[in-house]
């Protein structure tokens, strides 16, 4: 494991910091040339992407803050303690800013995102898994798992490599997502997104350390679940639009005299 990629003039170049930069970096590549593609401006993608990476980290720490409580230390103020789904409502909201104030299509846009949503959340885990960050997850004896004795949160017990999973499952989700590209309605697409997305973070838990926050769930669960709702409920919303411009294309019947 390597929690510290290079040094450079006695500055610390850490690897969990250049993997969400390179996560940046290709999500802002690949939404830029699906934007391109949709007759968008790829400057507008790369926008998107940049306001939505900034307020996602201030999202995910400020998540991470509250979560901590009266616990807080100045180590949790630095640059280590980032929650995903405090990420993810402030890179939606930021990126909602964005598409209002370009008058961008939503439904269109979101499902542009997906696919690089999906790989950079990949390349994301990846950073996590190399530097040993403690997201992993329970002691195991499978032959696959491994012990992290260099990493940023240290254990020589072999755990469950999560980061690794999710990392994996990423990109299937998004090979996925684009076989069903072209096969799905505007807006199904994220929808898709987000029921599989949550399946897999539901699933990555089961072997995680993560407490119980409500139910026998833990807190990711509980919202990998509102996800996967949501998800389902934008496509049946999306179906049901479909159904009624149908309807109103079909011409009237001609009754023929008798």
């Amino acid at each position: 494991m390597r929690p510290v990629l290079f040094s450079v003039l006695g500055i610390e170049v850490q690897t969990y910091g250049v993997s969400k930069a390179l996560a940046a970096v290709v999500g802002a590549y690949l939404l830029g040339r699906a934007f391109e593609r949709a007759g968008l401006k790829r400057e507008t993608a790369h926008s998107l992407v940049l306001w939505a990476t900034l307020w996602g980290f201030v999202g995910a720490k400020i998540y991470y803050l509250l979560e901590q409580g009266s616990s807080i230390s100045l180590h949790d103020l630095g640059g280590a303690g980032f929650t995903w789904y405090g990420g993810l409502i402030g890179g939606s909201v930021a990126s909602l800013v964005i598409i209002r104030r370009e008058r961008l299509p939503l439904g269109r846009v979101a499902d542009l995102m997906s696919i690089p949503l999906t790989l950079a959340y990949g390349i994301g885990r990846l950073g996590c898994f190399v530097s040993g960050d403690g997201t992993y997850g329970r002691p195991t004896d499978l032959p696959w798992g491994m012990a992290f004795p260099y990493g940023v949160v240290a254990t020589d017990v072999p755990v469950h490599p999560t980061p690794l999973y999710e990392a994996i499952t990423a990109v299937a989700i998004a090979g996925l997502l684009w076989l069903l590209r072209r096969r799905l309605r505007q807006g199904a697409l994220f929808g898709a997104y987000l029921v599989l997305s949550g399946i897999s973070r539901v699933l990555v838990e089961l072997v995680r350390t993560n407490d119980p926050a409500l139910f026998g769930l833990t807190q990711p669960q509980l919202w990998a679940l509102l996800s996967i709702a949501g998800g389902f409920t934008l496509i049946l919303l999306v179906q049901r639009r479909d159904a009624r411009s149908t309807a109103n294309r079909t011409p009237p019947r001609l009754e023929v005299p008798a």
